[in-house]
């Protein structure tokens, strides 16, 4: 059953709690500003993200406010210094990030308000934070302003000129770690997410080859009644299915030829039981084993 709705048939308050829940995690921009005065600015938002990496680019949108339509003062001060360090935020800042969101006057330094530590900037005018694992020295280019009605967008397109990583989140080779940075994500109403320990996983990612595609598996295996969509995808991204030497190996496997020895009297409950097996080799990231086994499967049916 599906829920059906048109944008322009619901209260903005209730449209903004369906997108903001739905469209989930975003990555959070911790922005410092300054205005034409030289007063501080540091506002947190998640309408954000990296665009492009040459020219590097990084797009956030403060928004216009849903209740009374004022724009957010790091709006107003990039307009006045198109400058903005863009401040990336992990677990150990993020009720610090989430006290500066709060709605202070113009001219109020969220810095202080929120106990982080200003680091003069190198390139830009405004100042960076000194606890975040990595800061983005920017310059702004353009300036979108999407509408004039409550919870319009307004992008803001920053320009990496310069970034500052702190040291204890690299790895071995001098790249950021992303079991070391314990990175916070937004979420829909006053939920966050938090991308460290068993929520972090790879996928090997289909860039320098070519899988076969899901529509290449045999038919049994893609009808599995045990076999997941994730588990479809890593199968259809290996770049050939086994040999017929990998699949005549799976017989000898010790847990394989018992299993089969066992339930050789009933083929459909024997390869149910062939499937969940290679899900769990799947699970240890042998994709060639596991497709071998799914069909050695088939060829017992």
């Amino acid at each position: 059953m599906t829920k059906t709705i048109n944008p322009s048939e619901i209260p903005q308050p209730d449209l903004h709690a369906y997108l903001l829940s739905a469209v989930a995690p975003r990555p959070i921009c911790f922005a410092s500003t300054i205005d034409a005065e030289g007063n501080v600015n540091l506002s947190p938002f998640s309408f954000f993200n990296v665009f492009s990496s040459n020219p590097p680019v990084m797009i956030f949108s403060p928004a216009r406010s849903g209740r009374d339509n004022s724009l957010k003062h790091s709006h107003q001060n990039v307009k006045e210094v198109p400058e903005v360090v863009i401040n990336i935020v992990d677990f150990p800042l993020v009720e610090q990030m989430s006290l500066s969101s709060t709605a202070y006057e113009k001219g109020v330094n969220e810095f202080v308000k929120s106990g982080l530590t200003e680091v003069p900037s190198k390139k830009v005018r405004p100042p960076r934070v000194a606890e975040a694992p990595v800061s983005f020295e920017c310059s702004v280019t353009q300036i979108i302003e999407l509408s004039d009605t409550p919870g319009a967008g307004n992008l803001i397109f920053a320009k990496v000129e310069l970034i500052h990583i702190n040291t204890e989140f690299l790895d071995e080779e001098g790249k950021l770690d992303p079991l070391k940075l314990d990175l916070v994500g937004r979420m829909g109403g006053s939920w966050y997410t938090r991308a460290s320990g068993d929520s972090l996983f790879e996928i090997p990612k289909p860039i320098q080859t070519k899988g076969i595609g899901v529509d290449q598996l045999p038919e049994g295996i893609r009808n599995s009644e045990v076999l997941t969509g994730n588990n479809l995808g890593r199968l259809g991204n290996m770049e050939q299915l086994p040999a017929n030497d990998e699949i005549e190996a799976i017989a000898n496997d010790d847990e394989i030829r018992m299993l089969t020895k066992k339930l050789k009297g009933n083929p459909d409950k024997l390869k149910r039981e062939l499937h969940w097996v290679a899900q769990q080799v799947l699970k240890d990231n042998d994709t060639k084993k596991a497709l071998s086994i799914l069909i050695y499967a088939e060829q017992l049916s």
